[in-house]
């Protein structure tokens, strides 16, 4: 899989400069807390009653990719197993380095995954929503996948 997405641009009708991914939180001031003191992402931007709506925008200064969470007013808010994020990582020690923190504050890893991160080396944990937050110790598209190596 190591070069299949070289080269690999944007349609050309589709012009991104940025790309952002929102996810409503009923658990908004701990999964904004997850976010940033756990997992270790930025606060770029906070609003207010913006259009009847309190967000935080993570990312890093200057990158076109976002996260952002936005206080969710409904009682009820149902999460599916494919509602996640993943962290390709350089390594084993990348991962080690970016679940310290995780773990250090009592967020165990989840007793279940999904299988294909259990056959790629992936471990998951939960945001205080249940979303799966996964990290994996290979770059997908630059590196094959483990389940792809001959035994």
């Amino acid at each position: 899989m190591s070069n299949t997405m070289a080269g690999i641009g944007w349609p050309r009708h589709l012009r991104v400069a940025a790309l952002r991914v929102v996810r409503s939180s009923v658990h908004y001031e701990a999964t904004v807390a997850f976010y940033r003191d756990l997992v270790g992402l930025t606060i770029i931007d906070q609003f207010r009653a913006s259009y009847g709506e309190d967000g935080t925008i993570f990312g890093l200064p200057g990158s076109p990719v976002h996260l952002e969470v936005v206080r969710s007013s409904a009682s009820d808010h149902s999460i599916d197993e494919f509602d996640q994020l993943v962290f390709y990582l350089a390594d084993r020690a990348a991962v080690d380095d970016a679940t310290r923190e995780l773990v250090a504050n009592g967020v165990s890893p989840a007793a279940e995954q999904h299988p294909y991160w259990d056959d790629n080396g992936g471990v998951t944990f939960r945001d205080p929503d249940g979303r799966a937050v996964i990290y994996v110790s290979w770059v997908y598209g630059r590196d094959a996948q483990p389940s792809d190596a001959s035994p």
